[in-house]
């Protein structure tokens, strides 16, 4: 390598250590998610009906239009969390507490009631998209396919028809049973559970070409109401560091939501 190109080497890692952590990315996120909680809860109780008043519906319409940038950025933290993980099965399982913790939170701020069938909370978007990846990729690696995790048993090559047969039923499945258990649906309009599933298939399945992923990702959010697309535009600048040392920080972003779920159920 010459000078030249070590120079380039040197100007490209600096630019990515001043992009966004992981830290910053969960921050980002946090933000837009207690906008959306604002915006169904602690604004209406502050500026009045929004039914009744169209400078309070704008301001309660402009916050939960903006909490929609969060979705593409948890659906990276979510795959990025998977390529990494030490445990699955642990992984699957703080995610799936999570959701059942800010269920009634959830139908308190959504329904008034503290128990609703109606409509699923977000989280369940994250877990069914987890499970899903997660098979995804165990059928890519026993078929011969590349895979993200060194799966234990034989790998088997060949056999490519029946393993993108596999695959398209079990995403076909989740998308099903998102859409069947109406996660995070907001406004009628945005169906989270489903677009959080359709992020992270983007990035699995394009996460070796940046450029054609970023776009791709891009593409859907700006089609899915244009905000989900700005929340893209984050992940673009991410530099793929941690950003935090000590290890109860991690710990620590699994209450978020459930709090501002709790802070809005009282508002």
């Amino acid at each position: 390598m010459n000078e030249v190109e070590m120079a380039k080497q040197r100007r490209g890692e600096k630019r990515r250590r001043k992009g966004l952590s992981v830290f910053r990315l969960k921050m980002i996120g946090a933000l837009f998610m207690a906008l959306g909680v604002a915006g169904v809860s602690v604004l209406p109780a502050m500026l009045g009906d929004p039914t009744q008043d169209m400078a309070a519906l704008t301001v309660v319409v402009a916050c939960t239009a903006a909490s929609w940038c969060a979705i593409p950025i948890y659906s990276w933290l979510l795959f990025d969390g998977y390529r990494h993980t030490g445990s699955i099965g642990k992984y699957v399982l703080r995610l799936f507490i999570v959701a059942v913790v800010s269920d009634v939170p959830y139908d308190l701020i959504m329904t008034g009631k503290p128990f609703d069938l109606s409509a699923q909370n977000p989280v369940y978007g994250l877990v069914i998209a987890l499970v899903v990846l997660m098979l995804v990729d165990w059928i890519a690696y026993q078929y011969g396919g590349e895979s993200l995790r060194p799966w234990s048993g034989a790998q088997r090559g060949g056999a490519a028809a029946v393993r993108w047969l596999l695959t398209i039923v079990v995403i076909l499945a989740g998308l099903l049973w998102a859409l069947l258990l109406r996660v995070g649906v907001d406004q009628r309009i945005m169906y989270t559970g489903v677009l959080t599933l359709l992020f992270v298939l983007v990035f699995y399945f394009l996460i070796a070409r940046e450029n054609t992923m970023m776009f791709t990702a891009g593409l859907l959010g700006a089609v899915m109401c244009i905000t989900p697309g700005i929340g893209v535009a984050f992940l673009h600048y991410r530099n793929d560091e941690v950003g935090f040392k000590q290890s109860w920080t991690k710990w620590a972003w699994y209450a978020v939501y459930p709090v501002l779920l709790i802070i809005g159920a009282l508002a």
